[in-house]
């Protein structure tokens, strides 16, 4: 299959799947006698993996590392527990900043007495006047 329909049935942009091979997360296709790229049913595989650990929010490396492992699958599986432990912890902190950045501006935006903008809560939060009260990411962290 072409390139057009490998992107059509995976539903990823002909220029990422190009990327992907330029990156050696997907080995280079045969080629038609017309140069086409020629894709079969291991890159539809090898893509969708590639999609899901991104969607998991794993690094290019990580999904490099990941792809080696599931090429090899006689090896044990504790670097891909790390590695997906590692990123577990990555989704578990940043969930605890956008909770303390959620209770931030709920705090600021419950603030708001709808004047003007000169007396605008927001706007004062935003300038740095009340930059004090903002926690940082290692204060949100600890939330």
């Amino acid at each position: 299959m072409r390139i057009g329909e490998l992107a059509k049935v995976t539903g990823t942009k002909a220029e990422t799947i190009r990327y992907y091979e330029r990156e050696r997360l997907l080995l280079p296709p045969p080629r038609t006698s017309s140069n086409y790229r020629d894709y079969g049913p291991e890159d539809i595989s090898r893509l969708r993996f590639i999609k899901r650990s991104r969607k998991l929010g794993f690094s290019m490396a990580q999904v490099k590392e990941l792809m080696a492992m599931a090429d090899d699958p006689d090896q044990p599986c504790e670097t891909v527990d790390k590695i997906a432990s590692a990123q577990l912890r990555e989704v578990e902190a940043k969930l605890a900043d956008l909770r303390a950045l959620r209770k931030e501006l709920t705090k600021v935006v419950e603030s708001c007495k709808h004047g003007t903008v000169a007396e605008c809560r927001v706007i004062e939060v935003l300038a740095g006047s009340s930059a004090a009260n903002l926690p940082n990411s290692s204060e949100r962290a600890a939330e």
